[in-house]
């Protein structure tokens, strides 16, 4: 009999998957997994049939379609007073999570260390394993969720080669702010270490606050690799495109394995996308106002509640506490959400080592307000589980 062994023991489906494929079960609303759930803009629409029709349908270059590296080089000069080059800095990847992995194999090696801070997104332990490293986890603790730059100094050792760093953070939604950067260069000052900066939230955030990019700062960028995502930009997560930025000498590291992962992104989207930022620079730019609003109209429809809510900073996602409702595990409270409440939600305790005594599940508010007034609704009747 063939045996495989695997590589990833203690990895299954990962918890998206499985609440939503438990919301399609007992038709519940599905405030779980993060995709919206209104339509891509039309004039991108139309741009990719324009594309499609158009013969741009066979491979791109490796790295991404000229005019759309051009066009994100534009968009980091505008908002972050950053200069980037086109030609050896960016990377058009097959999604984010492409772009995560790929920046990790290029950088850890046996026996490495990688810091994350949990509640990680579940996509890093992985690919960090299959790279042959080792996770350090530092717990960000509720209600604030905030890196603890002293323990980070305590944990960095020789075997350290890779920070991971999430702003605006899934799933708590906070964001760094620009003394948190500043810390983290202290951290790392002398040590040979690189950050992954995974940055798919970088237009949603709110009240008035600002997203700092690691792009920002200067003795960071040259050993940052940082992530971005169109589908999360352009309410089009299934079309799984996205990019990288890095020092030319680390994206050269990146394309190597790039190359042979996916090589290429679908070109016609490519072209679409490129067209759309120069075209329509106000999707992006009025972004932040308008998922503020969307969260709001959930906050404002849970008035009321027996749940607790802080309004989020950043991201599409919104933390619910629920000590008033029950003290059962929020994994199976997820699941009687899910199953007798009628809406779907994702417990944020699978992903941490070790998870906090706070019961909070997350809502993803990517919807349109009917569906949000609609979950907020079933959620306000549940005063017992």
């Amino acid at each position: 009999m063939l045996q495989l062994d695997t590589k990833l023991p203690g990895i299954g489906t990962t918890i998206f998957t499985v609440m939503s494929q438990l919301a399609m079960e007992y038709d519940a609303i599905n405030l779980s997994q993060g995709f919206p759930d209104f339509p891509v803009p039309t004039p991108l629409l139309d741009l990719v049939e324009k594309y499609l029709r158009g013969g741009y349908n066979q491979y791109p270059p490796m790295a991404g379609v000229p005019y759309l590296r051009e066009q994100i080089a534009r968009k980091v000069g505008a908002l972050y007073a950053t200069d980037v080059d086109m030609d050896t800095e960016i990377t058009v990847t097959s999604g984010a999570t492409e772009a995560l992995f790929v920046a990790i194999q290029a950088t850890v090696r046996d026996g490495d260390e990688v810091i994350v801070f949990d509640p990680a997104y579940d996509s890093y332990d992985p690919a960090v394993k299959l790279a042959g490293g080792r996770i350090r986890h530092i717990p960000m603790d509720p209600p604030g969720f905030r890196p603890d730059w002293q323990r980070v100094r305590e944990t960095i050792n020789d075997k350290t080669r890779l920070i991971i760093i999430n702003t605006p953070h899934n799933p708590t939604g906070s964001i760094l702010e620009a003394s948190d950067l500043t810390a983290l260069a202290d951290c790392i000052a002398g040590h040979n270490i690189f950050l992954l900066s995974d940055e798919v939230y970088e237009h949603m955030v709110y009240d008035g606050k600002q997203h700092h990019s690691l792009l920002t700062h200067d003795r960071l960028r040259e050993r940052t690799f940082v992530v971005s995502s169109f589908g999360k930009t352009c309410h089009a997560t299934g079309w799984k495109v996205a990019y990288c930025i890095a020092p030319a000498p680390l994206t050269t590291e990146f394309r190597k394995i790039h190359q042979f992962v996916t090589f290429t992104t679908h070109t016609p989207t490519q072209w679409a996308l490129a067209e759309f930022m120069e075209t329509c620079p106000e999707h992006y730019l009025g972004l932040s106002d308008f998922y503020q609003a969307k969260r709001d109209t959930f906050i404002d429809a849970m008035q009321g509640s027996a749940f607790q809510m802080t309004s989020t900073e950043g991201t599409y996602f919104q933390l619910a506490n629920y000590s008033d409702i029950s003290r059962m595990p929020d994994t199976e409270f997820a699941r009687f959400l899910t199953t007798r409440a009628g809406v779907a939600a994702i417990p944020i305790s699978v992903f941490y080592a070790e998870p906090p005594d706070t019961p909070i599940v997350r809502f993803c508010f990517a919807k349109d307000d009917d569906t949000l007034k609609r979950a907020a609704s079933k959620l306000k009747a549940v005063e017992h589980a």
